[in-house]
């Protein structure tokens, strides 16, 4: 089974990925901004641009996730934000197309949560780090409330552990209880962020 957590940058994918396979037994993360960081480094920087317009990302994910959910016994969980239509039916439309059994959900939250937010992560820079994320995020919001990236969960006022059991349970998979209290949860947090910090 693929988990897509979809929404848009700063809107918690991420963490709540991260949260799903802390509580999910035998669940993997498989980031496909991994793919395209990849691709990126291949180009010269001038070059760069959206790397989701190439069609190696797009079939490249595609092909790896076909993989691991093949290969692989447990729930495979993809964080990625996707909003162009075309792409997303490349990929994720695929995946079902295969066979494979696919729940897509899309993290949305008012601007100005999802601002704040990226603020937070912004490392003391504000959202001077942010530029892209911010530059998409008006574009990410209007067209993830599309039926097509249904199912929407609202997280404005929804921890990330009771995002992950939202998913979990409306995918049907049992989730192990959420036992961590506000320290050791900021610490998670914090730990997720640094080991999901980009360098150039």
């Amino acid at each position: 089974m693929l988990l897509w957590i979809n929404g848009p940058f700063g809107g918690g994918k991420t963490q709540t990925a991260y949260e799903l396979r802390r509580r999910l037994p035998g669940s993997v993360v498989c980031d496909p901004e991994h793919v395209g960081f990849g691709l990126h480094r291949m180009t010269p920087r001038a070059l760069r641009g959206d790397f989701q317009d190439l069609t190696a990302w797009r079939e490249g994910v595609r092909e790896v996730l076909d993989l691991v959910l093949r290969k692989h016994e447990g729930p495979v969980i993809a964080p990625m934000t996707l909003v162009n239509g075309g792409y997303f039916e490349e990929v994720v439309g695929r995946l079902r197309e295969d066979g494979h059994e696919v729940h897509h959900f899309a993290l949305l939250a008012e601007r100005a949560t999802v601002l704040r937010r990226l603020r937070e992560r912004g490392w003391g820079l504000g959202l001077k780090r942010e530029s892209f994320a911010v530059a998409k995020l008006d574009e990410c919001l209007e067209r993830l409330q599309g039926p097509e990236f249904a199912e929407h969960i609202r997280t404005d006022d929804l921890p990330v552990a009771d995002v992950a059991t939202h998913i979990a349970r409306s995918a049907g998979l049992p989730i192990a209880p959420n036992v961590d209290g506000r320290v050791r949860r900021q610490l998670r947090r914090y730990a997720v962020s640094l080991r999901h910090v980009r360098f150039g």
